[in-house]
C-alpha cells in the first residue's frame, strides 16, 4: 500500500455504525479495508479516531476569490479544506462565471485545494448577454444568448445553472424556465436555487421552485433553505418539499449551521423594507468588511456602505435558530457552507460549517447521530451530485478521507475572527495523499477539476 490508515473507527454507511478497520490506500483508491494488520509505505495511527468520508460542500462561493482577482485565488477553498472539505462545488447563487473553463483551466494548471465542481450562474448569463440591470426581465434576444452561453459552459463542464433570483428579481419564471430548459440536454445536471423570497414569502419563493421542477423534470436544489424560510415557515417549507418529491418533484435542499446570513451591502437583498421584512432593527446587521468592519448598522450607515461600498459583506442575524437546528435535523437536508473569505473578511460558516454540525449536533449522542449527519456531509451530496467514487469509505471508492476527533472537533470561527480553524481535524486526504495534518495546510494544489 501506498498508505494505511490503522486503528481507525471507520464510518460504514452500509451498518449504520463505527467499525474498528485498517484501511489501505494505493493509487489514489481505498485499496483495502482489513481487520488485519496491512503493511505498506506509510501509516497514520489514527489512535481510535473517527475516519469519515471527505466532506463534499454542496454549496459554496470559493471561486469567488478568483473573479474579484484577490491575493489568494484559492483563500476560501484553503478554509474549507481545514474543516475536512475535499470537494467544493462553486459557483452558485446565480453567480457562477459564464467562462468557467477558464477556471477549470486555471485549476487544472495549479491545482486546488479541494477537487471542484461548479454552476454557470443565471445573473452571470444575463450580464454577458447585455442586461445588467437586475430588476429587469431579459428580452427575447438576450434569453437566447443565455442559453447560448449556459449551453457551452455545460459541455465544458458546469455542474448545472444556478439562480439567485432574490439578487435579480427581474428575472421571471418564464426567463428563467427558458434559459434552464438548456439542462434537458444534460442528463442528471441541477439547479441550484437562492430562492426569490424570504421570511414572510419564503412559501411562495419554495413553491416557484417546485413549479420549475414540476413543468421541466430538471432536478432542483434549493439553496441555503435556512436564511429563506427560518423566520416561522420551516415546518411548512419541509413539509412542501417532502410532499413535492413524494409526488415525483427531484426536489432536495440545504442548510447551513447558523442564524445569520451574509451577502454583499450592494444586493437587491437589502433594498428599503428589508429588516420590516424580517421584523429586526437595523443594528441586527453588521459589517463584515471594510472602512466600517465590526460596526453594526443604523438606517444612515446602511445606506452609505451599500452606497460606497457595495462590495463589502454584511452579515444579518434574523433567523430563528431552533428552526435553524429543525432545518438540519431533517433527514432530506445536506449541509452547505455558502461559505466565502475575502481577505480575512466573510462569515464563519466558511471556516467552521462541518465541524460545527458534528459538535452541535453528536458530541456527546449517539453513533448513529453522528452516522446520521456524515450523510448529509458526504454520501448525500455525493449522490446528489453523481460522484459514484465518492462520499462512502468502500474498496474501490476514491481516497478523499477525513480523520478526526469525535471528542474535541469544534469550529472556533466566530464573526469576529471568521477565519479561525477548527479543533478536532487531524487528517484530511485528498486522492489519497495528506493535505491537511495536525490542523496545518500541508499541500494545498493535490485538488482537481470534477
Amino acid at each position: 500500500m501506498d498508505l494505511i490508515i490503522a486503528n481507525a473507527r471507520v464510518v460504514d454507511f452500509d451498518k449504520g455504525k463505527l467499525v474498528e478497520k485498517d484501511i489501505g490506500i494505493k493509487g489514489g483508491k481505498i485499496y483495502s479495508i482489513s481487520n488485519v494488520a496491512i503493511s505498506g509505505k506509510n501509516v497514520i495511527d489514527a489512535g481510535g479516531r473517527i475516519l469519515s468520508p471527505g466532506f463534499i460542500d454542496i454549496h459554496n462561493h470559493t471561486d469567488y476569490n478568483f473573479n474579484v482577482r484577490g491575493p489568494d485565488a484559492f483563500e476560501t477553498a484553503k478554509h474549507l479544506l481545514l474543516m475536512g472539505v475535499t470537494t467544493a462545488v462553486g459557483g452558485n447563487c446565480g453567480s457562477g462565471r459564464v467562462d468557467i473553463k477558464t477556471y477549470f483551466d486555471f485549476i487544472t494548471k495549479n491545482g486546488a485545494p479541494n477537487h471542484y465542481m461548479g454552476f454557470v450562474g443565471l445573473r452571470a448569463l444575463r450580464e454577458s448577454a447585455g442586461n445588467e440591470d437586475v430588476y429587469s426581465p431579459s428580452s427575447d434576444k438576450q434569453i437566447e444568448k443565455m442559453r447560448q452561453l449556459a449551453y457551452s459552459a455545460l459541455k465544458s463542464g458546469a455542474v448545472g445553472i444556478s439562480l439567485g433570483l432574490e439578487y435579480t428579481p427581474g428575472a421571471d419564471l418564464e426567463e428563467v424556465i427558458k434559459v434552464c430548459k438548456v439542462l434537458k440536454q444534460f442528463p442528471g445536471k441541477l439547479v441550484s436555487s437562492h430562492v426569490r423570497y424570504d421570511a414572510d414569502r419564503a412559501l411562495e419563493g419554495i413553491r416557484e421552485m417546485l413549479d420549475l421542477g414540476r413543468s421541466t423534470g430538471i432536478p432542483v436544489q434549493i439553496s441555503h433553505i435556512n436564511s429563506c424560510a427560518c423566520f416561522g415557515f420551516a415546518r411548512e417549507a419541509l413539509e412542501m418539499m417532502d410532499k413535492a418529491a413524494r409526488e415525483g418533484t427531484d426536489i432536495t435542499a440545504d442548510a447551513y449551521p447558523y442564524n445569520a446570513f451574509s451577502t454583499s451591502a450592494g444586493s437587491a437583498v437589502f433594498d428599503e423594507g428589508c429588516v420590516n421584512r424580517w421584523n429586526v432593527d437595523y443594528d441586527s446587521i453588521l459589517i463584515a468588511g471594510g472602512q466600517h468592519r465590526g460596526k453594526r448598522c443604523d438606517k444612515k450607515l446602511l445606506e452609505y456602505v451599500r452606497k460606497t461600498e457595495p462590495e463589502v459583506p454584511l452579515i444579518a442575524f434574523v433567523m430563528n435558530e431552533q428552526e435553524v437546528d429543525m432545518v438540519l435535523n431533517h433527514p432530506g437536508i445536506m449541509v452547505g457552507s455558502d461559505g466565502n473569505i475575502n481577505r480575512g473578511c466573510g462569515h464563519p460558516r466558511a471556516s467552521g460549517t462541518f465541524p460545527r454540525v458534528i459538535h452541535r449536533y453528536t458530541v456527546s449522542k449517539t453513533e448513529e447521530d453522528l452516522i446520521f449527519m456524515l450523510k448529509k456531509m458526504t454520501k448525500y451530496p455525493a449522490q446528489r451530485l453523481g460522484l459514484n467514487q465518492k462520499g462512502e469509505i468502500a474498496e474501490g471508492k476514491d481516497a478523499d478521507l477525513v480523520v478526526f476527533d469525535w471528542n474535541s472537533i469544534k469550529d472556533r470561527a466566530d464573526f469576529e475572527n471568521p477565519t479561525l480553524a477548527p479543533s478536532g481535524i487531524e487528517y484530511v486526504l485528498i486522492d489519497g495523499r495528506i493535505a491537511v495534518e495536525g490542523g496545518k495546510i500541508k499541500a494545498a494544489n493535490l485538488g482537481k477539476v470534477l
